[in-house]
């Protein structure tokens, strides 16, 4: 499992950050119809959902490989009483 997705997310939100930095400094109003404070949000939220989703598929696969770990311990352990 690549950490792409979670890369792809942090630069996203580094985007959102560059968009507020120049919305505040008044460089840039609007990106096509939208404004930017609308699409810095938008992009930061996407970013955010990629990185915390990639952080909670780890968590849960690092979960399940502790419990087949411990089943497997726990086998062994039975198998050798025997």
């Amino acid at each position: 499992m690549t950490r792409a997705g979670r890369f792809a997310g942090y630069a996203l939100m580094a985007a959102a950050v560059l968009l507020a930095v120049l919305m505040r400094r008044g460089t840039i109003a609007a990106i096509g119809p939208f404004p930017v404070a609308a699409v810095a949000l938008l992009v930061g939220m996407i970013g955010v959902m990629l990185v915390f989703t990639d952080l909670m598929v780890r968590g849960l696969y690092a979960q399940v490989d502790a419990a087949r770990h411990a089943a497997d311990e726990e086998e062994t352990s039975h198998d050798d009483k025997d």
